[in-house]
């Protein structure tokens, strides 16, 4: 393996992860998704040009990955097909904890594509112009969506005065 290429995991592979599982909603295929992110990188990194952050050229990977995944023939079968027993690791255990909060139990609810903008927008703090090139949709297709997702999201939150929801104001 390449020295580049394990700076770059070491430098974005958690990152990578947490976005993969705020998809596929398990921590094992979160990794096997991050695991065909870095091995397309890998294969196609002159494909890299650099006109964006390599964390957002990778995220844009990991997400193609997810839903890819989502899609996918492993997806099913993991569904009918009982889960091997295992003693959780600390990031899964750390996951877990996260997803009991309301907020992230309420987000995970939602349909992935309200789910990912709202995951960009409010998370990761992308602007709307960015989440569009990334998710390659249009800025109002971004914005329906952000305004979609937050109405969906209200009513789960009916416990939280979550302030970002209650302000419809959004920057481009």
């Amino acid at each position: 393996m390449s020295e580049h290429l394990e700076e770059v995991m070491d430098a974005y592979g958690e990152y990578c992860i947490r976005v993969a599982y705020l998809y596929v909603k398990d921590w094992a295929a979160a990794e096997e998704v991050v695991q065909d992110t870095f091995l397309a990188y890998y294969k196609q990194q002159e494909r890299f040009e650099g006109r964006s952050l390599l964390k957002t050229y990778l995220v844009k990977i990991t997400i193609h990955k997810s839903h890819d995944y989502l899609r996918s023939w492993k997806r099913k079968m993991a569904h009918v097909l009982p889960k091997r027993l295992a003693t959780p690791s600390i990031e899964q255990v750390k996951i877990q904890e996260e997803e009991q909060s309301e907020l992230v139990a309420a987000l995970l609810q939602l349909p992935v594509k309200y789910r990912e903008v709202l995951i960009l927008y409010y998370y990761d703090d992308y602007k709307i112009k960015e989440i569009s090139e990334l998710l390659q949709l249009s800025e109002n297709t971004v914005k329906t969506r952000l305004v979609r997702g937050r109405e969906k999201l209200k009513p789960l939150l009916v416990n939280i005065e979550w302030e970002v929801l209650l302000n419809d104001e959004m920057e481009g």
